[in-house]
């Protein structure tokens, strides 16, 4: 389903936002202009992603460190061992919509 998120201009430039839609938190990252979504929640012991540091396309967890690439979800550091879940996004009229389940 498409759902629109928030507004391009909420989102810090190299920044983060969270949102949360029908229940579920959502983690929003500005990378280069772009805007990446993913699940809000860290894979390795549920951390918030959208409280951690961002440094390029990677946020780490500010739990106990994992971090993920923004784009794909993917862990590119320790502890976390599986992705967290991404969502396609565009930016359409100034508002962030995205493809959620």
């Amino acid at each position: 389903m498409r759902v629109g998120l928030a507004a391009a201009e909420d989102i810090p430039a190299e920044g983060t936002k969270c949102v949360e839609v029908h229940g579920r938190k959502y983690a929003l990252f500005k990378v280069g202009g772009q805007v990446y979504c993913l699940d809000n929640t860290c894979t390795h012991l549920g951390g918030p992603l959208c409280e951690g540091r961002l440094a390029g396309f990677v946020v780490q967890c500010p739990w106990h460190g994992s971090r993920f690439d923004v784009r794909t979800g993917q862990v590119v550091g320790p502890p976390a061992r599986s992705a967290v879940h991404a969502y396609p996004t565009t930016v359409e009229a100034g508002k962030v919509w995205a493809d959620l389940p």
